[in-house]
């Protein structure tokens, strides 16, 4: 439990310190250096433009609805998870206001850049999916987990690679959702009662 917390606390530490590199544009040759790491070619453009789709709000909400067929429970919680954290990105973009990288850009984008909404939505969303298999022991939960994992870190790269975010601003989304994602499975004990019989 205190290993939680301490988790918690470092998260939000390095939250603030990336917050504080961007409001000072001290990110430039990071988020430089990272995005000449991509090659880029037709296919890898095809190909990120596809996965980048899965922490999309269509997607997203799409997934809701099949696991609120299949047990209204869990659908509640996926889905309030998912718009905790879109009204979040959204709190956060409007403090940070960063703009976009426009001149980067492969895809069409509106809105502010920092933190970027896909990589919070892939971390949280996917991330507390991979905590409720766990928690409650469903099957081929390693194998499911893995590719939840994958399927995660390549969303934040396919922000980058297409040119719609810095570097800084997904690592910074990924940390800040792991930070929420503690608070929010935190709650779990309180609603024990209300998931005993899922």
């Amino acid at each position: 439990m205190r290993f939680k917390w301490i988790c918690f606390n470092v998260l939000i530490l390095i939250f603030c310190f990336i917050s504080y590199l961007v409001l000072n544009d001290k990110t430039v040759f990071f988020d430089s250096f990272v995005y000449n790491l991509f090659l880029k070619n037709d296919f890898f453009t095809y190909f990120f433009k596809f996965i980048t789709m899965f922490a999309s709000e269509i997607v997203i909400g799409i997934i809701c609805l099949i696991i609120f067929i299949k047990n209204k429970k869990y659908g509640i919680i996926v889905t309030f998870n998912a718009i905790n954290i879109l009204i979040l990105n959204i709190i956060l973009k409007l403090i940070f206001m960063r703009d976009r990288p426009f001149d980067l850009m492969l895809i069409e984008v509106d809105g502010y850049s920092f933190p970027s909404g896909h990589a919070m939505a892939g971390a949280g969303f996917y991330g507390l999916i991979i905590y409720l298999m766990w928690h409650f022991k469903l099957q081929k939960r390693k194998m499911v987990s893995f590719a939840l994992g994958i399927l995660i870190f390549l969303i934040g790269i396919s922000r980058i690679y297409l040119g719609v975010h810095y570097a800084s601003d997904v690592i910074a989304g990924f940390v800040i959702s792991l930070a929420y994602l503690i608070l929010y499975t935190s709650m779990f004990k309180r609603w024990k009662l209300w998931l005993k019989d899922l």
